[in-house]
């Protein structure tokens, strides 16, 4: 049996998901990424999973993966279904390559970031595929530029991507990229509404051409605005975002639902986190969220 689609909920008219990394505990941000997929999840009668994009071993925090999960378990954000790690997904990765492999869409690269740059991106055609040494290492790429995706972002509205260059699948170490990882396991699990950060917006065209590549129609998607910094950054981990304090749940939920558009009741803070989020499941409209990325402070 293929080990690329085998999800029990591939007969949900709405599967989501969440899948941080663990590369740090969670911060405003990523919270308000989990919630509205959450919401937009549940209030359309849908699943929601979660996933830990755990590929990139050297970038990872030591403990990360347990205190994501227990703040996702403290803000009442609970998952259906099993968790699903991708560090035990090799095998269906590997499949994915040698699917790719057999329809001449994924070549050897040798080229270096010097050689990549001096030409000003990667095609196949300008790919030196050949290593310079006995003991050099390729990594594999997907044949897909010169491509162009078009559709419908929830809140971003028509969408028209150019792909301009051949993304990495396997890197020369040996890891899996995110490309990858993050296609392949959204076909495993049946996922087919993509609700995450507006950071993630222009990854959609090779993304898709990656689903079609696969045998599989691409999904949904919908980029949320992003939480900025005093200083204009999208709040993350490499920007030194303050973890989510767990022991205010609830006041950060509130927090949260005000900048995806919700006009909360006083004193809604006191409630338990999963009374806020039934209040808000019954009331997520996505017209109420605004598209542009700002300050928590800002209107």
């Amino acid at each position: 049996m293929s080990t690329l689609a085998n999800s029990q909920f591939t007969t949900v008219r709405y599967v989501g998901r969440f899948a941080p990394s663990p590369t740090g505990p969670l911060h405003f941000g990523s919270l308000v990424c989990a919630v509205g997929s959450y919401l937009d999840a549940l209030a359309h009668g849908g699943h929601w999973l979660v996933r830990m994009e755990d590929l990139d071993p050297p970038r990872e925090m030591p403990g990360a993966a347990d205190r994501i999960l227990r703040s996702l378990e403290a803000h009442g954000l609970h998952w259906h279904g099993p968790l699903m790690w991708q560090s035990k997904r090799h095998d269906a990765y590997a499949e994915a390559l040698a699917q790719l492999s057999a329809q001449s869409l994924l070549y050897e690269c040798y080229c270096t970031r010097e050689e990549i740059r001096q030409t000003g991106g990667h095609r196949r055609d300008l790919c030196r595929s050949t290593p310079t040494g006995t003991t050099a290492t390729a990594a594999l790429r997907f044949h897909c530029a010169g491509a162009s995706e078009s559709f419908d972002d929830l809140w971003h509205g028509p969408q028209k991507q150019e792909v301009c260059e051949d993304p990495i699948l396997k890197r020369r170490d040996g890891l899996y990229a995110y490309h990858l990882g993050v296609v392949v396991d959204d076909i495993y699990q049946g996922v087919n509404h993509i609700v995450r950060g507006a950071d993630l917006l222009d990854c959609c065209g090779v993304q898709r051409q990656l689903f079609r590549a696969l045998g599989q129609k691409p999904p949904v998607y919908g980029h949320l605005p992003l939480v900025m910094n005093d200083g204009g950054q999208k709040l993350s981990k490499q920007n030194h975002a303050a973890a989510l304090d767990d022991q205010r749940a609830s006041e950060n939920l509130v927090k949260a639902l005000g900048f995806l558009g919700f006009h909360c009741p006083a004193q809604l803070d006191r409630e338990s986190p999963q009374a806020i989020l039934g209040w808000a499941t019954a009331r997520w409209q996505r017209h109420q969220v605004a598209s542009r990325n700002r300050q928590l402070h800002e209107h």
